[in-house]
């Protein structure tokens, strides 16, 4: 890079547009969608689609919902000419759905392009021409008057051809290539030429493409632009004016948002935006951000994992895991403080399911989109006591008092840190067992014998294995706790206390296992035991057994 960029690269001159409306506008409803991927997408790939590919390609697009397709440029080889015949003669076009085709404005080209539809329902024909001053000098040398006699020469072919086929029902499609760096005045009356030619009505629309071919500044440029253009163009209800964004600035979709606010009726893109270069406009994106809003986009992602599948499949290039709404990690929390407030939020909605979506870091909610939330919250060394708790709730059925979540999140974080990788719901269960579950030094043998008056005083009779010894033990407490931890401190000649005691059911039904919290206080420290069992006064002896264990193992107690 250099050091003073202004010597070499010029700022692009936004148009002066002094009493634009559509910041005050807001997306209210679906627009028109063309999915471009079987074209632009296509022309994108190293590789490009073989004919398996793009038939695949093109029924995952119907199955999404698109109504209007653009799948080749039919004069440009035999595959893309053949693969348009393959959709025609073998039906694969549902009534519903209209396919389009690209061509330049040339003569032979044209009439190939219109060979390629003999026999179709209803076909899009979309020409362009590039209209830009660097073009025209540098590209082309060619003056305005040239740029649009092209233009005007290519739609004339079109009609002309158009009538050699009047079983099929006709739209045509004209795009001022490098419309974001052409004068605007000129881009209309380009386009008013083009109006001459074709007559287009309100029942039988013309349809102008007005690409940022090249993203050239910022997205309110482009929607100042295309409120120029709706304001300026003749016959305006006879117009549906699409918008095809690039991304070279990575504001396609937000250049594209602020367009339909501007008046767009339409937009063109791909999936992912696997368009040219940088890539154009993500459909994907731009419905499911409307989707967030209340809006029905008219398109359907709820399989998004199959789409990303095929996607991947057909282009061979990987959707990126952090990509918005598909990506594999685009509902997943690593970091503890959002790990905590999404527990809370997916909490807060299963107690009120009747209200609104709101969960802290999820815009959507990803069951609308084929996913689980078995992904949304996964732990490395960055994550927190709300991640693992999480975790071990949902798919354990372990709810863990506030106190021992924060001593266990200890023991997941030294797992992560030790060794550098992501602790999985399986292993945070593993390391639950091995800290609080297994056997340690100090176990009770069966039978217990329990006895409770009515006032609640209870008297309790083991038989203790220590390390060393097998040894009988009695001790009276307000309840089985209390009782055997009496029973423990006289027998082994140690000093602990219970502070709190916990418990629920870990499922529902008659065969539901208790799940056992107790905190044990040893000398000024306290940490927790944990048991499972069938019967509850099972579990809650177990759980005193385990954080007395626990106290052993970490020196704070001696027990011979």
């Amino acid at each position: 890079m250099i050091q003073n960029p202004q010597t070499k690269y010029q700022a692009f001159a936004p148009l002066k547009l002094k009493d634009r409306t559509w910041p005050d506008q807001v997306i209210d409803k679906a627009p028109r969608w063309l999915s471009s991927d079987l074209r632009d997408g296509n022309q994108a790939l190293i590789e490009p689609m073989n004919i398996e590919q793009k038939l695949r390609m093109f029924d995952l697009l119907i199955e999404c919902g698109f109504k209007e397709i653009e799948v080749a440029f039919p004069s440009a080889s035999d595959t893309e000419f053949t693969f348009v015949r393959r959709l025609i003669e073998e039906n694969r076009i549902p009534e519903d759905v209209t396919i389009q085709v690209l061509t330049q404005s040339r003569e032979d080209l044209v009439v190939r392009t219109f060979e390629a539809l003999k026999g179709c329902k209803q076909a899009i024909v979309h020409i362009y021409n590039a209209t830009s001053p660097t073009f025209r000098r540098v590209v082309f040398n060619k003056t305005k008057e040239e740029v649009k006699a092209l233009a005007v020469f290519g739609m004339s072919l079109a009609v002309e051809e158009a009538k050699k086929y009047p079983e099929t029902d006709w739209t045509f499609e004209y795009s001022p290539e490098i419309f974001t760096d052409t004068e605007m005045e000129f881009a209309v009356e380009v386009c008013e030429a083009v109006v001459a030619v074709v007559k287009p009505t309100p029942e039988k629309p013309v349809i102008f493409n007005l690409p940022a071919t090249v993203e050239v500044a910022t997205p309110n440029v482009y929607a100042d632009q295309i409120e120029y253009f709706c304001r300026n163009i003749s016959c305006r209800d006879s117009v549906i004016v699409s918008l095809h964004t690039h991304n070279d600035r990575g504001c396609a979709v937000a250049a594209t948002e602020l367009g339909l606010m501007a008046g767009g009726d339409r937009v063109e893109g791909c999936l992912f935006g696997h368009g040219e270069r940088t890539g154009n406009v993500d459909l994907i994106t731009m419905a499911l951000n409307m989707y967030t809003q209340g809006l029905d986009p008219k398109l359907n992602f709820s399989q998004i994992n199959k789409v990303v599948r095929e996607v991947e499949y057909c282009t061979a290039i990987k959707v990126h895991p952090r990509h918005p709404y598909a990506g594999e990690l685009v509902f997943t929390a690593f970091s503890g403080s959002h790990q905590d407030a999404i527990r809370k939020g997916l909490s807060d909605i299963k107690n009120n399911p009747d209200q609104m979506w709101k969960v802290p870091y999820l815009p959507i909610d990803p069951i609308d989109v084929g996913r689980s939330y078995e992904a949304v919250i996964r732990v490395n060394s960055q994550s927190g006591k709300g991640g693992i708790s999480y975790l071990l709730e949902e798919d354990h059925g372990i709810n863990m008092p506030r106190r021992l979540q924060i001593e266990f999140s200890r023991v997941v974080q030294n797992e992560a840190d030790g060794k550098g990788i992501e602790v999985t719901s399986p292993m945070i269960f593993d390391l639950f067992n091995r800290e609080f579950l297994n056997k340690g030094s100090v176990s009770i043998e069966q039978p217990i014998n329990i006895v409770e008056d009515e006032s609640g005083h209870t008297e309790i009779t083991v038989a203790i294995h220590t390390p060393i010894q097998k040894c009988a033990a009695k001790g009276q407490g307000n309840g089985p706790i209390a009782a055997l931890v009496n029973a423990l401190n006289t027998t082994l000649n140690i000093n602990v206390d219970v502070v709190s005691y916990h418990e629920h059911a870990r499922s529902q039904g008659s065969k539901a296992e208790a799940v056992a919290f107790v905190e044990m206080q040893v000398e000024a420290k306290t940490l927790f035991g944990v048991a499972i069992h069938a019967n509850t006064a099972r579990a809650s002896i177990d759980a005193v057994i385990s954080a007395l264990n626990r106290a052993i193992a970490k020196g704070l107690v001696e027990v011979k």
